[in-house]
């Protein structure tokens, strides 16, 4: 089983303070950052800080990340809530994905049989998201199909009303959201 880092003995205020101290000055200042734990009564030495520091680091980059990449869907796809639950599937897929890599790369950290817990439950939430991607598709195509069909039988009611082809045309493609450039 993994050590327990150093970092895991501050109390709660500690911890909040270094967390703090990380975003609002960047992730440097490891010998400082010791010297002011070590007037606060605690032996950490910089190279468990700058562990730390990368750990968190990479958690907040990895939910900027994520955010922003949230926000441009939401800005490129408005309201196309299709496309959008598309690229959350998409997102949260590639999550399951890094998840099962970092997995992999505690083999020495982690006894077996706690891996291959976790590993059970990231291949459930796998299949879990598969599920929903295989769903979404089969809607995507249901939907479609219903459409062409009621532009098709559109086009039929607006022939039959004296309308020309390039009026049914129009009509159609307007049902369908496709548009002459």
């Amino acid at each position: 089983m993994a050590r327990e880092s150093a970092i895991d003995s501050l109390n709660p205020e500690d911890k909040q303070w270094l967390d703090r101290r990380f975003m609002d000055c960047g992730f440097n200042g490891y010998e400082e950052i010791a010297a002011i734990l070590a007037e606060r009564g605690y032996n950490i030495g910089k190279s468990s800080i700058h562990r730390y520091g990368q750990k968190l680091e990479q958690k907040l980059s990895a939910i900027t990340a994520s955010t922003q990449a949230a926000l441009l869907f939401k800005d490129a796809i408005k309201d196309d809530g299709e496309a959008l639950n598309s690229a959350m599937l998409s997102m949260v897929q590639s999550g399951y994905f890094e998840c099962f890599i970092s997995l992999q790369e505690l083999n020495d950290e982690m006894p077996p049989e706690e891996r291959l817990k976790l590993l059970s439950k990231v291949s459930k939430g796998v299949a879990e998201i598969s599920k929903a991607s295989v769903n979404q598709k089969k809607w995507e195509l249901e939907v479609r199909d219903k459409v062409e069909a009621a532009a098709k039988a559109v086009e039929n009611i607006v022939k039959k009303g004296g309308l020309s082809q390039e009026s049914a045309d129009e009509i159609r493609s307007k049902i369908l959201g496709i548009t002459k450039k």
